[in-house]
Formats: structure tokens, C-alpha cells, sequence
């Protein structure tokens, strides 16, 4: 049998895991990396490294409130590195893309402008005509901003909103208000073009119950969202959060979790609501978002920006990582004072061997409700998964797998099959992370 666990151990939304990449040494060139790449359907990511706040939740790569003038520094840099990634992959077309953070609405409307228009002559991407995504906040979707992603192509907007209930935003560290709240959804639908909308909720919260959960999930739905995205609240290291944290694991508090995630998947299949994985659920009759095709597990992606990732076959790439007030700000120092020609290499970074390159194809797969095609698998790769893998027959003994697909109760332990899957070698290299 498996002994997975606290179900709540880690988000696998990419393999291997940031914690475990380490400066590259010596620092490949770009040209190399991606010699011999398909670059006829890639991912272009854009991070943008700034927020109103940080939530106290959060470890992702930004910084609150940047000093005057830092945000059209880094406009400027990220132009010179779009440039010289471009060059080193002439050619390459993009499928998808994405503007993350960070929150990119943190930009004024003129600076979202200089983005989208600086994004598209450095690597020549068509914005308008592929699926794009941008994330935003309840303080900065104002109509001015919306009205460029409109006009610039966004077809999805996701929104943090985490609660509905101002107690529990507050909770979660995010000093919000409903009324705030209300108004960016309503000029998300009212300003937007037609884009689909994403709601990012948070169950876990101290002091949240179903009753109040039930409550945001309803206010959600008043929107008909097209997508809905639920978290489990994670407490992690060096967040506001995290500072306040004890120690060990909670039994309880994971308790607490599942059953507000079993509510929630249920009432959504009863509003019409497809998952797509632990954490998406979009509506039954929208689209996927159409655009070229795209394969999350094959093609790779390309991430310009302080904290942005990206990936070839067989080496994942970034810049340094951090998530405290100093490490953020001196990685971002670094970043933009630059000479242009160092964005010519890669700088920190994992090399993905055979092994981990099945292991990223199988963890991609079988983590989406759909699973794992068997046939696609073998080939990729010439062999059958359950060679590959037999510990899948453990997860089956277990009730987590149906054939090569999770099933509900396996759906819901997915962050802790995920790491019970990780290799050996990249847990070590996780564990050996110092976090900053």
C-alpha cells in the first residue's frame, strides 16, 4: 500500500520543482540550449515582478510597492533580454502566452501599452491572434487598464479574489474589500472584450467554515466565471504568513482542507462545472481558448522577465530565486543592471536526463483530470509508462489510479501523489535549497 501522507504536501505545476535549480556553470549559451529545439509552437511567458502588496501567502518572485522610476527601468531591460532571446531563436512562433507576477496590472495603462508593444516587436509574436492570459488584482483592474488587454488581444483574465469575506481576505493577509471586489469584476465583464474570466479561490483560511466557503463559492458564481480556480491555503517559509506558522504537521487543519474541497467539487459539478484537476474547474459549453496547437508536455516555453522560467526538452532555465524583502530587491538590482549581451545565456537551472524527462511527461499528464495517454507515451518515448513507472500499480492499489487516470479520491491527494513521484535526484536537490 502507499502512505502518501498529508495530502497537502506540494503544487507540482512544473517539474522539476524551482527549489531545486542551481547556477549553471558554465553558463550555457541561449543559442545552444535551443539548437536543435522545435520552436514552431512555444509559450511566451512575461513576468512582471511588482504588486500593490504581498500577500501572506505568497511566495512568488516580486516586490510591493517599487521605488519611482524602477518600473520603466525594468521595462526597458526587459526589452534589451527580449531582443537578445529572440536572436538566439530566430524563427520561433509562439502558441500561447501569459502575463503573470507579481501582478501585471500593477502597471499604469501606459506601461501596459509599452509591454504588450515591446513583447511583440522583440520576438515577433502575433498577441492577438494566440490564447493570452494576464493576471490581475481587485486594486488594479481599473477600466483604463482593461480596456488595453481588450484591445491587445487578452482572451483570459484571471483575478486573485482568495474570499469574498473580508474577514478572511484579511486573514489570508490580503487587506481587501468586497466592494473593491465587486467593482473589478464588474469592470473585468463590462471592459474586457469578451475575455474569459478566471476567480482564484482559497479554502484553508483561519477561521473559515463551509458556511463561509459555501459563501464565496456563491458569490463567485453570481459572475458566471468561466473558469474557477480553488487553492488549498499552503503556509510556506519566509512569507507573512509563514512568519507566524508553527511548526510540524496539522491533522486537523488538513482535515478541514479536504472536506472544503470535497464541498466545493461537488457543488461545481452541480453548477456545471467540468474539473479539469485538483485546483481547475471550467464551465460546461466554453471554449479552451482554440489558437495553434499546444502540447504542455512536448513544446517548450520561453519566459522573459526577472523570475520567469523557461523550457527546452532537456535543461529548464531562470534567474536566481528568492522570496524574502532583500533577496527580492537585490536579485531584481542585478537584473537590471545588466549589460545587454548577458542575457545571451542561461544562468540557473536544471538538466532534465532521459529519466526525468519521462518523469516530467508522466507527472504533466496524469496531475489533469483526462490522465495519461499510454499510446502518446510510448511514442515519445519507445517505451510503455507502466515499464517505466510501476509504481502506478502501488497508486492503483491504493484507489488513486483508474487505469491511467486519477480517480476522484486520487484527484483530491494530488499534492501529495505529485511529490511522492518526484525522483530521488530532484528531491535532494529540493531539500538542499536555502530558502531566501
Amino acid at each position: 500500500m502507499v502512505n502518501l501522507g498529508s495530502p497537502y504536501q506540494g503544487y507540482l505545476y512544473a517539474y522539476p520543482h524551482k527549489t531545486a535549480y542551481r547556477p549553471l556553470d558554465p553558463r550555457p549559451p541561449l543559442a545552444d540550449v535551443w539548437a536543435g529545439e522545435d520552436t514552431g509552437a512555444l509559450f511566451l511567458y512575461a513576468h512582471i515582478p511588482y504588486c500593490e502588496m504581498r500577500c501572506g501567502f505568497c511566495n512568488l518572485f516580486t516586490r510591493a510597492n517599487p521605488p519611482a522610476g524602477q518600473v520603466a527601468a525594468y521595462l526597458a531591460q526587459l526589452r534589451r533580454q527580449a531582443r537578445r532571446v529572440a536572436a538566439a531563436l530566430p524563427g520561433a512562433r509562439y502558441a500561447r502566452a501569459a502575463i503573470g507576477g507579481g501582478t501585471p496590472t500593477y502597471l499604469s495603462a501606459g506601461e501596459l501599452t509599452e509591454l504588450f508593444d515591446l513583447l511583440e516587436d522583440a520576438t515577433g509574436a502575433q498577441l492577438t491572434a494566440v490564447p493570452m492570459s494576464v493576471e490581475t488584482s481587485p486594486a488594479t483592474a481599473t477600466p483604463d487598464r482593461l480596456a488595453v488587454l481588450a484591445e491587445r488581444g487578452a482572451s483570459r483574465i484571471s483575478i486573485g479574489v482568495q474570499s469574498f469575506l473580508d474577514d478572511e481576505a484579511h486573514a489570508a493577509g490580503r487587506p481587501q474589500r468586497r466592494a473593491e471586489v465587486d467593482r473589478a469584476l464588474a469592470a473585468i465583464r463590462a471592459s474586457a472584450g469578451g475575455a474569459e474570466l478566471n476567480i482564484d479561490l482559497i479554502y484553508g483560511i483561519p477561521g473559515q467554515t463551509r458556511e463561509t466557503w459555501d459563501a464565496s463559492l456563491t458569490a463567485a458564481l453570481t459572475w458566471c466565471p468561466e473558469e474557477l480556480y480553488l487553492y488549498p491555503l499552503y503556509v510556506r517559509p519566509m512569507t507573512g504568513l509563514g512568519r507566524r506558522a508553527g511548526d510540524g504537521p496539522d491533522p486537523a487543519w488538513d482535515a478541514q482542507r479536504l472536506a472544503l474541497y470535497r464541498h466545493a467539487a461537488d457543488r461545481l459539478a452541480g453548477e456545471g462545472y467540468e474539473q479539469l484537476s485538483m485546483r481547475q474547474f471550467r464551465r460546461r459549453g466554453t471554449g479552451a481558448g482554440g489558437g495553434p496547437e499546444y502540447c504542455c508536455q512536448d513544446d517548450g516555453m520561453v519566459g522573459l522577465g526577472c523570475g520567469a522560467r523557461s523550457y527546452t526538452t532537456d535543461l529548464h532555465y531562470s534567474f536566481d530565486y528568492a522570496v524574502g524583502v532583500r533577496p527580492v530587491r537585490g536579485i531584481l538590482a542585478d537584473y537590471l543592471a545588466r549589460p545587454e549581451e548577458d542575457f545571451d545565456a542561461a544562468e540557473v537551472g536544471f538538466a532534465l536526463d532521459g529519466a526525468e524527462q519521462r518523469r516530467r511527461w508522466l507527472l504533466k499528464s496524469l496531475l489533469r483530470a483526462e490522465g495519461l495517454d499510454p499510446g502518446r507515451y510510448a511514442a515519445r518515448f519507445g517505451d510503455a509508462v507502466d515499464e517505466d513507472f510501476p509504481s502506478l500499480d502501488r497508486l492503483r492499489d491504493a484507489g488513486y489510479v483508474d487505469g491511467h487516470r486519477l480517480t476522484a479520491e486520487g484527484l483530491a491527494h494530488s499534492d501529495a501523489i505529485g511529490p511522492w513521484l518526484v525522483s530521488a535526484g530532484v528531491r535532494a536537490a529540493m531539500a538542499g535549497h536555502v530558502t531566501r
